[in-house]
């Protein structure tokens, strides 16, 4: 080949782009900061948080933008140093938070905060839709937020991981709730929760047999206390003998057996859990009528209607009354009793899904990346509908852009 043809077919060469052409290496994107947003809680008597000052700055230390409203961590006992120390930013409005393009909080939203909130945001909140009304649902469809009850959140393993917390909590505090109210000081019968020797220890009724009845039974157990367990599932019964490692007093609800029970109980735990609307009502007022005087009832599932025919609703402000002569508790928001632990709790969930939700470019990309986060979805923007959702709003399902629970 002569030279004149070589220099044609390296002409030919690197205008066919066969030779090799210098390219910029690729670089990896980095993480999505995203702006969160923790407003104050407006909802009466709630001092839980969802992030502790610990969560913000491992969020901050990862690159999110974290903005806190002034004092919102007071009732938790967390300050605004603490939060500014952390990285956070703190604002002296609920707008400021409310505008951010994730917004986390304990109660649900009024109208008014999602008026508050930008167009196309994320809510993560407890969403308690059975006590909603249609213009709560319409109000988030206008702004197209896209909300997640963290009470439906599942884990990879079917659990319910915010309400198991909350339960944890709420068992093991109602037995120092009813030792306040056995105690002389309150003027109850001036009993020690639990028993010494030589005096007959206290008998407590238990009735459900879930997470609150295990916490409530091992602080019961604990204390030295004679409980009895009642619940319609034997093999809830049998797993909570299991869980507790003894031999337990368990029976199935029957009118006549638990009616014994309770004329002889000092203490009553109402703790029946409804998986859809209200729980059942399984103590009448005939039962309670029968108690003994200056006997505790506490009915922890009262947030769903409660399972003693008698209670009615409280607040940590004026906890109790007295019917029968009978003291009944029936506040439905027991963890913000230790609002600091509850704190921590939630922060240990919510974190960890914050900073993956980074990691794919924010909560919505999440929702799309990983099937397991999207579960029990009644619509995201139309795409996924609940016909009795519809008919409970009375509205179509195409109008209804609420993801209620996801799966992480």
């Amino acid at each position: 080949m002569t030279k004149k043809q070589r220099q044609s077919m390296s002409e030919l060469a690197k205008e066919s782009s066969l030779y090799p052409q210098e390219a910029l290496m690729p670089i990896k994107e980095k993480n999505k900061s995203l702006q969160i947003g923790m407003p104050k809680e407006i909802a009466m008597q709630e001092k839980r948080l969802v992030l502790t000052p610990e969560a913000v700055g491992l969020l901050t230390s990862n690159g999110q933008r974290v903005i806190v409203e002034s004092e919102a961590g007071l009732p938790s006992r967390y300050t605004d140093k603490d939060y500014s120390e952390a990285g956070a930013q703190i604002c002296y409005s609920p707008e400021e938070a409310l505008e951010c393009e994730l917004v986390v909080k304990v109660e649900p939203p009024t109208i008014e905060e999602i008026d508050k909130m930008k167009t196309g945001a994320t809510l993560i909140s407890a969403l308690q839709m059975g006590n909603q009304v249609p213009e709560f649902i319409k109000a988030l469809n206008q702004k197209k937020i896209t909300a997640i009850g963290f009470e439906l959140l599942e884990d990879k393993v079917g659990g319910m991981p915010v309400v198991r917390a909350m339960s944890e909590i709420a068992g093991s505090t109602v037995m120092l709730i009813a030792a306040e109210y056995l105690s002389s000081v309150n003027n109850g019968n001036g009993l020690i929760l639990g028993g010494i020797t030589g005096v007959v220890p206290t008998q407590v009724v238990i009735i459900g047999a879930g997470t609150v009845a295990e916490y409530a039974a091992r602080t019961a157990l604990g204390l030295g206390a004679q409980i009895k367990i009642f619940d319609n599932h034997i093999y809830k019964l049998r797993r909570i003998k299991h869980l507790l490692g003894q031999q337990v007093y368990t029976s199935t609800i029957d009118s006549l057996t638990l009616g014994e029970a309770l004329k002889n109980a000092d203490v009553v735990i109402g703790a029946l859990r409804a998986e859809k609307g209200r729980s059942k009502v399984v103590v009448s007022e005939e039962m309670v009528s029968c108690m003994k005087p200056g006997s505790i009832v506490i009915d922890v599932s009262i947030d769903q209607g409660g399972c003693v025919e008698t209670s009615e609703l409280t607040s940590h402000a004026r906890p109790i009354f007295r019917k029968y002569d009978v003291i009944h508790y029936c506040v439905p928001n027991i963890p913000s009793r230790v609002s600091r632990t509850a704190t921590m709790a939630l922060s240990n969930i919510f974190t960890p899904i914050i900073l993956q939700a980074a990691d794919v470019g924010g909560i919505n990309d999440m929702i799309f990346t990983y099937k397991w986060f999207m579960n029990g979805v009644y619509t995201y923007k139309g795409s996924l509908t609940n016909a009795n959702l519809g008919r409970k709003f009375n509205m179509p399902h195409k109008e209804l852009q609420l993801l209620m629970a996801a799966r992480f």
